[in-house]
């Protein structure tokens, strides 16, 4: 039964994305990596959406927040209700 509890307390979780801004440099390599959810502002900054990531998203974003030349992206993961 531990088992099955544990299952669900992953299914309940959400995954945001955040950005450190005061180490982002405005790369941009995050919104070529998940475009669907990152976006750039004039000066090359992410823009993110507010909703959280669906679970199919979640490798990439992974990767996207690997990748960040000064690691100021990322996954955050919050429990739901």
């Amino acid at each position: 039964m531990a088992r099955h509890a544990h299952r669900t307390d992953r299914l309940d979780r959400t995954h945001r994305l955040e950005v450190g801004w005061t180490a982002c440099q405005g790369h941009g390599l995050c919104a070529e990596l998940l475009p669907e959810h990152i976006t750039l502002d004039e000066w090359g900054y992410p823009l993110l959406g507010e909703a959280p990531l669906p679970p199919t998203t979640l490798k990439r974003a992974r990767r996207a927040a690997a990748d960040c030349p000064v690691r100021a992206l990322k996954l955050a993961t919050a429990q739901g209700s």
